[in-house]
């Protein structure tokens, strides 16, 4: 038996290396479907598997021809049944890669050259498979061979990473970090020096000639300029326009949000920076000091340029380097600030893991620490009297801690402290006016997404004009930023039994007003949100984020959808198009909406699609309903020739040969030019028993005469039918 599957293993690794030759000499011909870009997607799941089998079955050859190795025959079989099965594996994961390439937003020299090592190390260990048992394969063939094999594991998994994280993944903290403290204030560009490097550290690994996500290009201003498929990159001038900042600012479960989930993604510092870049002009020469030395965009970007810590010489000895080493943890991080200084920087990660005894263990190095970071830590007032003990500090960061302003009376002995940072934090103006004056050498404090206002900071920064507050509003005090749209936290949008409605904003301190009645909201009439309210029906739900100092958001439209009954039986009498199948029949009853761009291959498996035949679905119940009302959810894309369906017809009745028509609905067509947009439409009838219901949606027979594809027949695309 194990012969028998042995030999079976060696012919099925022939058979795959003509197989992936072929795939190779015709890959310029080749077109995956979608179903098959499942399996292409499975590329980086699978290639780990070959990579650590080969490795052990080179080492593992290139001892072979010891003697003690050479007379074991437990460790010839099982080095030869290793490079067997490492070898099938590297062909599944070259196949899965292939398929994964076709897709849109691959291509430049780094895929080739990751393309070709990856076959190549297939094709190597395949022959070294083949003819490790000839008479003149002897031990230096075997040691070079093994050599060869893992320098090529290691140049595919170098190229794969390129592809994945950019090219200068590993590298890029250490030479990011030389090159912006190496840009003098003075000379620095406003791209070049401070948005560029977020672009950079956030989006190349996406948008770069070898990973052409979107067809967009990151890595120069030519490209950034030319923006990608979907359009131009940002309006100058204009953040409300501007696709950079709508992508950025999308919820993160969106599939078009920026950088996707996954990603490192964009602090709210970075955020505000590129933002104010767009807001003015997004010029790509303009240098930092060509601002006023009172513009939000200036004082953000300097304080990322050159942070006056590292040009600051200290009066206390460097800390022993085991110390610094000791005192690091999974959750801590010490570091020495500069080369050759004395000072540490300290970083406390994990929230849920944190306690003060992290800090108190610090002793050891509290004079030579000058800059604490404690983001987004579960610390409290109390806990700042161990945060005075280090008493060298200059920067230290609070961010979206649980402290107040009356907590800073305990670092007032922080002689030294420059740089405060305390947004999303419960300080209030009266506590902070009262408790800022303590600290004189105090230069920058931050109070973003804080309950102040723009005219309280402005008092503030009167009443302390040797520190910049930093708001996040524009210079003038006249023109604050705009709120993001409020979100939905409803796992989904269709219910069967009341539910309550979940609406949240990222931001502290914001109201959200909504309406019900299709009118658009406003900061004074409109509801408040508070989370009590409860929907019974379908409902259209309009909503806007206010917040003193702010912006009031664009309007966020949510719409809800009832569906209290589900068949016990569903289906199709006609087949639906060869794209768009999703799960046939049971599509329109998961509870899942589709999104538009159904001709994404991505997103097509939630739409059903029809448009050579009705779309007609008959359903079963094994105990007669109720029936008053029947919806469907459909695409309208017109310039891709979805439309909606020319008519809906419903039939119910006892059984499937005594039905009569309950309702018959007839949608609105689109105009020329109309965007694309997700609709229903509803029928409401007498209320009806029925054990049998039927559906018969129609696609629109004619394309109207002012699309370019005039007099054809159009596609019709649901993904939800809605029984009550």
């Amino acid at each position: 038996m194990h012969i028998r599957l042995k030999r079976f293993a060696g012919q099925l690794l022939f058979a795959s290396n003509i197989f992936i030759a072929f795939l190779l000499l015709f890959e310029n011909k080749l077109v995956i479907p979608f179903w098959l870009q499942t399996i292409g997607r499975m590329h980086p799941l699978i290639l780990h598997f070959p990579i650590v089998i080969l490795l052990i079955a080179m080492l593992m050859e290139f001892f072979r021809f010891r003697p003690e190795n050479s007379a074991n025959t437990f460790y010839r079989n099982f080095s030869q049944n290793l490079l067997l099965i490492g070898a099938l594996f590297a062909g599944v994961t070259v196949v899965m890669g292939l398929f994964l390439s076709k897709e849109d937003g691959y291509g430049g020299q780094t895929l080739l050259w990751h393309k070709w090592t990856g076959a190549g190390i297939f094709f190597i260990s395949s022959l070294i498979y083949w003819v490790r048992n000839k008479e003149w394969y002897k031990a230096p063939v075997a040691k070079l061979s093994s050599f060869v094999t893992v320098i090529g594991l290691v140049l595919t998994g170098h190229y794969g990473a390129a592809l994945t994280h950019g090219e200068n993944f590993i590298f890029e903290p250490i030479s990011k970090q030389n090159e912006i403290a190496a840009v003098p204030l003075e000379e620095a560009v406003i791209f070049k020096d401070v948005i560029q490097p977020i672009f950079e550290q956030k989006c190349v690994s996406c948008h770069n000639p070898d990973k052409l996500k979107g067809e967009l290009i990151l890595t120069d201003v030519a490209s950034i300029q030319k923006g990608g498929k979907t359009g131009e990159l940002f309006i100058s001038g204009n953040t409300e326009l501007s696709l950079l900042l709508q992508r950025i600012h999308l919820p993160d479960e969106d599939k078009k949000h920026m950088p996707p989930i996954g990603k490192s993604q964009l602090t709210p510092e970075e955020i505000v920076l590129l933002s104010l870049w767009v807001k003015e002009n997004a010029d790509f020469t303009k240098k930092v000091i060509d601002l006023s030395t009172q513009d939000s965009l200036r004082i953000l970007a300097s304080a990322r340029l050159k942070p006056s810590v590292t040009e600051e010489e200290f009066d206390f000895a460097a800390a022993e380097e085991e110390t610094i080493q000791k005192l690091n943890t999974d959750y801590r991080t010490v570091a020495v600030l500069a080369k050759e200084s004395p000072a540490l920087a300290v970083n406390i990660y994990n929230r849920n893991a944190f306690s003060i005894k992290q800090l108190d263990e610090l002793s050891e190095v509290k004079k030579q620490i000058v800059s604490l970071n404690l983001n987004k830590m579960p610390v409290r007032d109390q806990d700042l009297k161990s945060v005075s003990k280090f008493e060298n500090l200059r920067k230290l960061d609070l961010n979206f801690t649980d402290i107040t302003a009356a907590g800073l009376k305990e670092l007032s002995s922080l002689k030294h402290l420059k740089s405060l940072t305390l947004s999303g934090t419960k300080v209030n103006f009266k506590d902070l006016q009262t408790q800022i004056g303590a600290f004189k050498k105090l230069g920058t404090v931050s109070v973003w997404d804080t309950e102040l206002t723009a005219a309280q900071i402005s008092i503030l920064q009167k009443s302390n004009p040797q520190i910049t507050f930093i708001g996040g509003f524009k210079d003038d005090g006249k023109d604050p930023l705009k709120l993001n749209p409020p979100q939905i936290k409803n796992t989904s949008v269709i219910f069967s039994q009341p539910t309550a409605l979940l609406l949240k904003h990222p931001i502290k301190g914001v109201t959200i007003r909504y309406t019900l009645d299709g009118t658009e909201p406003d900061s004074l009439t409109s509801a408040v949100f508070d989370g009590k309210t409860v929907l019974i029906n379908s409902t259209n739900i309009k909503a806007k984020a206010f917040k003193n100092g702010w912006f009031g958001s664009d309007l966020a439209t949510f719409n809800f959808f009832k569906s209290t009954i589900k068949p016990d039986s569903v289906n199709l009498l006609f087949p639906l198009n060869r794209v768009h199948q999703a799960e046939g029949a049971h599509t329109f009853f998961d509870h899942r909406l589709g999104v538009i761009g159904a001709n994404n291959p991505a997103w097509a498996n939630n739409w059903a699609g029809v448009r050579d035949n009705d779309m007609t679905l008959v359903s079963e119940f094994k105990k007669p309903v109720l029936l008053s009302s029947v919806g469907l959810h459909y695409m309208i894309e017109e310039d891709t020739g979805i439309f909606p369906p020319e008519v809906v017809e419903v039939w119910g009745g006892p059984n499937a040969h005594q039905l009569k028509l309950l309702t018959r609905m007839k949608p609105s067509l689109p105009v020329k030019g109309e965007k694309p947009v997700l609709k229903s439409v509803e029928g409401n009838f007498k209320a009806e028993t029925v054990s049998c219901l039927k559906i018969v949606a129609r696609p629109l027979s004619k394309i109207p005469e002012w699309h370019r594809s005039k007099g054809g027949k159009a596609l019709l695309l649901v993904d939800e039918m809605f029984l009550n």
